[in-house]
């Protein structure tokens, strides 16, 4: 299985948060409150894209609406594969991790 990048892992997170309400700007913030720092935009479209090259999210564009002056939104969704990178990823951080329950995360 095709293991994903430092910033694929919180982009395609956020995907799978916002079941059906993920476009750019959603994940953007999305990824943003979680890692605790501003993201670029541009950042996010280029990793969105590049999960959606390796199957790991599908897209489809919304309706027009008029609040965006017509425009549609490209909304993403989670594949099946998607799935089972988000759940291997989990995994193997976990994995990382088994044995230090003494250690809090920060924030905590």
């Amino acid at each position: 299985m095709e293991e994903l990048g430092k910033f694929e892992l919180p982009v395609l997170a956020a995907v799978a948060r916002l079941r059906g309400n993920a476009y750019g700007v959603s994940v953007m913030d999305e990824v943003s409150k979680r890692e605790g720092r501003e993201v670029a935009y541009g950042a996010v479209h280029v990793t969105l894209d590049r999960l959606k090259d390796k199957g790991f999210v599908s897209s489809k564009m919304g309706d027009p609406t008029a609040e965006r002056g017509g425009r549609r939104k490209r909304f993403y969704e989670l594949t099946g594969k998607g799935e089972a990178a988000l759940a291997a990823a989990w995994s193997r951080h976990a994995t990382n991790f088994e044995g230090l329950g003494w250690l809090k995360p920060s924030g905590v």
